[in-house]
């Protein structure tokens, strides 16, 4: 609490809460971890100890690289650090390895990541204008949302119980976010390419970032009411964003290219076979259906309305998802999901005249 009567313009209650909550990841080293702590050890022993030729074929284990090439080469580095804490958890055939230097070495390069996510959390609270707020410290929008992002319960538990590396992604999508506010259009254009080549699922914020950079950056002039001035276009500025985008790309799929490898990479970040879902537990409307599936697959069989020998092997309960097929549903496709997914991002705006 003492930390909260200090005065803001020190900036001192950010560190405060920045130290704090690093506090309390390393007190939460030792807790439960789930299968995403091998996925990332099989992943840093890949990139080790496999030339990168090989980085998207190797398939000893079940938990396949499957992140983008900037990824692969960030798991790269870290490996090189993590052979002077146990190099065995760099042998790809030491399934399942997991000793107690292995433990502290991924534990800890989750902490040291999130260095960027402070830093970028620091930024976006630069961005805010809290002037017209009281003067008691917890109504001040820089300090709540430095609350809300550092101490985000979700985060800390997905990135220092379950295991991954979102703070390090956020840090730079937020980081991104921060530059489009300080009018740094360019950088902020950069740093979500970078991003997109780490963890594609961001790709579905890409549309909301390309109308954004369209209307406040290739568009240089606005009305006096505030609409766009069309004729202020700046072609000139379209093409060094695209520039930005295609300079990143070919620096992150450029090898794989050179190597003929760019389709063996995009099956493994776009594994339409594997299913709808990654396992039974995905929280999303495919889970309700697979399971009213899974449900539907079971009373027919007991009502003898089935064939035992027509029920396929896959199943999307199982945890670990491959080819799968619907049993009494209709099985749905890529083009099905993707069309429901531009659907969802265009929104009920987009079809209200229709």
């Amino acid at each position: 609490m003492a930390a909260l009567t200090i005065a803001t313009g020190t900036g001192n209650w950010f560190s405060a809460l920045a130290l704090g909550v690093t506090l309390l990841k390393c007190l939460l080293i030792p807790t439960y971890h789930s299968t995403d702590f091998e996925v990332h050890r099989n992943w840093l022993a890949i990139t080790h100890s496999l030339p990168i030729s090989q980085w998207y074929y190797e398939a000893t284990s079940e938990w396949t690289l499957d992140y983008p090439p900037f990824f692969a080469w960030f798991e790269y580095i870290l490996s090189h650090v993590a052979k002077y804490f146990d190099q065995e958890m760099l042998n790809v055939h030491n399934l399942n390895y997991s000793s107690s230097r292995t433990l502290l070495f991924q534990r800890f390069s989750v902490i040291f990541m999130d260095v960027l996510f402070v830093y970028a959390v620091r930024e976006c609270c630069k961005c805010i204008d809290g002037k017209k707020v009281g003067k008691e410290l917890t109504e001040k929008p820089k300090f709540i949302l430095s609350v809300l992002l550092l101490w985000n319960f979700g985060l800390l538990i997905v990135d220092h119980i379950h295991f991954q590396y979102n703070g390090f992604l956020f840090g730079l999508m937020l980081l991104s976010i921060a530059r489009l506010f300080q009018k740094r259009h360019m950088e902020g254009a950069f740093l979500f390419a970078v991003l997109l080549h780490f963890k594609h699922i961001y790709l579905y914020v890409a549309p909301a970032y390309g109308v954004y950079l369209l209307r406040s950056y290739c568009f240089t002039a606005n009305k006096p009411d505030g609409s766009i001035r069309w004729k202020s276009f700046s072609f000139v500025r379209v093409i060094s964003l695209g520039l930005v985008v295609f300079l990143v790309s070919a620096l992150s799929l450029g090898p794989f290219l050179a190597l003929n490898q760019l389709p063996q990479v995009f099956s493994r970040l776009f594994p339409f076979k594997r299913g709808l879902c990654h396992a039974y537990w995905a929280p999303n409307f495919w889970a309700l259906y697979n399971a009213l599936d899974k449900v539907l697959s079971v009373i027919g069989l007991k009502l003898k309305f089935l064939d035992p020998n027509n029920i396929p092997k896959a199943s999307m309960t199982s945890g670990l998802v491959q080819q799968f097929q619907h049993t009494v549903l209709p099985s749905v496709t890529p083009l099905a999901t993707l069309i429901c997914t531009l659907i969802a991002i265009l929104g009920p705006e987009a079809f209200s005249d229709v």
